[in-house]
């Protein structure tokens, strides 16, 4: 059985969803990856939209509570904003937590061109962020 890594952020819609995908494609081969947020709501269809545009499929993933996975043992623990890093709930073993504050694509504003550009650019280093990681593990 592969060990788990388990993505966070507040509420599982864009940057944990992105970064499940993320992982799933680039470590899936090495971890069992799940996504999860405190405030669970769903998952941003521009999420679904710029990871498809690189080959990635996350439109059949859900926004799951972080409830879910309580007493799971994980390997990792990646947070992807700030308020999932404070408030990220302890989870028993040996997990090694990282954490990585990225913007919230959610809240950009202006048309879906712009908005899509974040999603895009934030998509972007969550990838670049989960490659070093991997090169971390050989």
């Amino acid at each position: 059985m592969k060990p788990k890594l388990l993505v966070l952020c507040t509420a599982n819609s864009a940057r944990s969803q992105m970064g499940e995908g993320l992982f799933r494609h680039e470590l899936g081969h090495q971890f069992q990856v799940e996504s999860a947020g405190a405030k669970p709501s769903f998952v941003r269809p521009e999420a679904i939209a710029v990871m498809a545009e690189i080959g990635i499929d996350i439109s059949g993933q859900r926004s799951k509570s972080t409830d879910e996975f309580l007493g799971q043992e994980f390997e990792y623990v990646v947070t992807v904003c700030d308020n999932a890093g404070r408030n990220c709930p302890v989870f028993p073993g040996r997990a090694t937590r990282i954490h990585w504050s990225l913007d919230d694509p959610a809240a950009a504003q202006g048309g879906e061109a712009e908005r899509l550009a974040e999603f895009r650019r934030v998509r972007d280093d969550l990838h670049a962020r989960i490659r070093e990681f991997g090169k971390t593990l050989s």
